[in-house]
């Protein structure tokens, strides 16, 4: 065992379940419950083949499955929370009739957590960090749900068009914003988890910056780090090349989530959960011991 820094060291709880943190690095499995998603859009737009999707996940070594009705991608145009909950709803169903692992919504409207969480879901995972719908919170604390807090450049000033600035200092603020809103609406520490926002509105030399500041953004062991950039531009620009393969773009996501895990991070959230969860046993045995 060579753990020596102060990174967060003890459970994250979310409606009654416990994850583990300090033990391993946790790997969330994405399931993308749409046909527009940048990575995989449309690959898992009916109930069976997410199923299959999330059951694949499991096998893999996944400890949470992110659920997603709505891309992210700014060049999608914004659905309604009905045609979003209408995604979600049946996989969540059919997955929670199988299985028990902790199962986290990746949505910023409240009335889809709201939907989510009665289905089953355990973690509200907001890329607004719970500043954008003012009743997020509320919805997640009612429940008792565990919450992912995203720095989100796009929402709080482009970072691409100001280069110099300290991004690790407006990630801390905005983050501490999003804390002091879950802390209120009484959600306990032990339920909040960051997220630095890699890739949402911020240049490849920022997403490097916060990769290297994980420990920072998790406010020196007091929130354990999510760290989200499997296949986006940061993962491309990377390797180097003009034109890269989805199974390249999982290869080089390995390697970052290893990066990422040695910085800090207490969980990866990934496309190839078995490429990340390989390479993670791997750091872990050495690294947890």
């Amino acid at each position: 065992m060579i753990v020596s820094d102060n990174r967060y060291t003890g459970v994250y709880r979310c409606r009654g379940k416990e994850l583990f943190i300090g033990k391993k690095t946790l790997v969330m499995g994405i399931l993308n419950c749409t046909p527009d998603s940048f990575s995989d859009g449309g690959r898992y737009a009916d109930v069976e083949s997410c199923f299959k999707q999330a059951e694949y996940l499991i096998s893999s070594g996944c400890d949470v499955i992110d659920i997603g009705g709505e891309a992210t991608n700014p060049k999608v145009q914004p659905i309604t929370a009905e045609e979003e909950i209408s995604r979600i709803i049946p996989v969540i169903n059919v997955i929670r009739a199988k299985y028990d692992i902790p199962l986290s919504i990746d949505t910023y409207k409240a009335k889809t957590a709201k939907a989510a969480l009665e289905a089953g879901c355990d973690i509200v995972n907001d890329i607004t960090g719970l500043l954008g719908d003012p009743d997020m919170a509320k919805v997640a604390a009612s429940y008792n749900s565990g919450v992912i807090v995203m720095f989100n450049s796009r929402i709080f000033g482009a970072a691409e068009n100001k280069p110099g600035q300290d991004i690790l200092s407006r990630a801390e603020e905005e983050l501490t914003k999003s804390i002091k809103a879950a802390e209120q609406a009484g959600i306990p520490a032990d339920s909040i988890m960051t997220d630095p926002g890699i890739g949402f509105g911020t240049d490849r030399e920022q997403d490097g910056i916060l990769t290297e500041g994980l420990l920072r953004l998790g406010f020196d062991g007091k929130y354990p780090v999510l760290y989200a950039a499997s296949r986006k531009r940061y993962v491309k620009a990377l390797s180097g090349k003009d034109e890269v393969s989805e199974k390249e773009l999982d290869q080089i996501t390995a390697g970052l989530s290893v990066t990422a895990a040695a910085a800090g991070a207490a969980m990866v959230r990934v496309h190839d959960a078995a490429c990340s969860r390989l390479a993670l046993n791997a750091f872990d045995s050495v690294f947890y011991g």
